[in-house]
């Protein structure tokens, strides 16, 4: 399992999520004409602050490289595997200091925690573009093989916004 991201990018994170929306009608046609079916699913069943965190990353992708369309993909779906926690905000930062403690978790909380290894197997099935499932799983600051590592710099960038 990997330790949480950088402790400054995570209160950034947190603080950006207590102003989380709903995507509006032009980000919804944003993330449709990126995601279809499964995809697009995957990207809906998603709480909203993790929608809103999906597609402020997506848009930075978009703005350096309209051109890669897997890049979009990646940046609109690397946290879907935070779904299968159901875990709330503060949960989630509950989560992220025990672990940090090296204190248990709930089973929950542990979902949590995995989620770029859940994501990462589902977006494998999806048959997307590699790098969609590997930036899933964004576990090293490193490129897998296969990926340049000019594209794992930009999305890397973008997550941390």
């Amino acid at each position: 399992m990997k330790r949480p991201g950088p402790l400054p990018h995570l209160i950034r994170r947190f603080f950006g999520s207590l102003g989380a929306r709903r995507p509006s009608p032009a980000d919804q046609l944003f993330v449709a004409d990126h995601l279809q079916g499964a995809a697009l699913g995957l990207f809906e069943e998603q709480q909203v602050v993790d929608q809103a965190h999906a597609l402020r990353c997506a848009v930075r992708v978009a703005t350096m490289r309209p051109d890669r369309e897997d890049l979009i993909q990646a940046a609109l779906l690397h946290d879907v595997g935070k779904r299968h926690s159901r875990l709330g905000v503060m949960a989630r930062v509950v989560a992220s200091l025990l672990v940090r403690m090296r204190l248990p978790v709930t089973t929950r909380m542990q979902a949590y925690l995995d989620h770029g290894r859940l994501g990462a197997i589902e977006l494998a099935d999806l048959g997307l573009p590699e790098v969609v499932a590997a930036f899933a799983g964004h576990d090293s600051d490193r490129p897998p093989p296969g990926v340049h590592p000019d594209d794992w710099a930009l999305l890397l960038a973008a997550d941390l916004e």
